[in-house]
């Protein structure tokens, strides 16, 4: 059985179950129980702050763990990184205060600079030859340079709305951030087993993402022209109708591209467009 540590609360618990459950794996998520098997499927979730997740996986506490990627660079744990997951995606980027003119990042040197992530960014310091001072805060960051703490800070950023009510500019992005699932280096050949079908149902879940099923009626003779509008996941499924002269035509249809797409079909002559959402793809 495999054990997966998973962040106990927060968007990248929610969005780490919603996976689990998309791909067949029912889990209890209840706050009064720390380790949770499925009966779906021979794995067990370890609920942990997210911090902790890295140094579980490389210990073998847990097998595998589901944490932000700048949690993983951060804790530099001897852990491995199995498959970018796409979602929870953020980014650390030091901010200033608004009033302040920035200069580039020379505009750091001196400066003592507040964060959680002291290892990033000492990192980025170093490569770009900027010699800062790192204040390692492990609360709100945000109001650090409000209350004369700090000149800056570096933290994370999603909407930035963070950042606006407390007076801050994003000047520089240092690293992009999204969930990744890693492993212990150490798994014994029968826990790799089942990470393969674990990878096998994630990939099929993740395949489905941002594509459509669409059916439609066509002309047979513009069969063609919408064959190179429609090349489907690999090329589209034409049959034929009852009605002679006209034609089926199945494809996938992916959602950047979909009204677009919908708006060109209708110019060949499509009709009774009917758009499906997918739920799994198997390759």
């Amino acid at each position: 059985m495999l054990r997966i540590a998973v962040q106990s609360k927060g968007r990248l618990f929610e969005d780490t179950m919603s996976l689990l459950g998309e791909a067949g794996i029912r889990v209890s998520s209840s706050k009064r129980t720390l380790l949770v098997q499925s009966p779906d499927f021979p794995i067990e979730v370890l609920y942990l702050r997210d911090d902790d997740i890295p140094q579980c996986v490389a210990t073998g506490v847990a097998d595998l763990g589901v944490v932000g990627l700048n949690e993983y660079e951060e804790r530099q744990e001897h852990a491995e990184i199995i498959r970018p997951l796409g979602f929870s995606k953020c980014r650390l980027s030091l901010a200033i205060p608004k009033a302040v003119e920035y200069t580039g990042l020379e505009w750091f040197n001196g400066k003592k600079i507040a964060t959680s992530y002291p290892v990033i960014l000492k990192r980025f310091l170093d490569e770009k030859g900027i010699k800062s001072d790192i204040h390692l805060i492990t609360g709100s960051v945000e109001i650090s340079p409000g209350i004369g703490l700090a000149d800056a800070i570096f933290d994370i950023v999603s909407s930035g709305s963070t950042l606006v009510s407390n007076n801050l500019a994003e000047v520089e992005v240092v690293m992009k951030s999204e969930a990744v699932l890693i492993g212990n280096p150490a798994m014994d050949t029968v826990k790799r087993e089942i990470l393969e079908q674990l990878l096998f149902r994630i990939e099929a879940v993740k395949a489905a993402e941002g594509q459509k099923y669409v059916l439609m009626n066509i002309p047979t003779n513009r069969v063609n022209d919408v064959v190179e509008v429609l090349p489907g996941t690999k090329s589209p499924t034409i049959m034929p109708l009852a009605t002679e002269g006209w034609s089926s035509v199945h494809t996938v249809v992916s959602e950047k591209r979909f009204w677009e797409t919908i708006s060109r079909l209708k110019e060949l002559g499509a009709e009774g467009i009917l758009v499906m959402p997918i739920e799994k793809i198997i390759p």
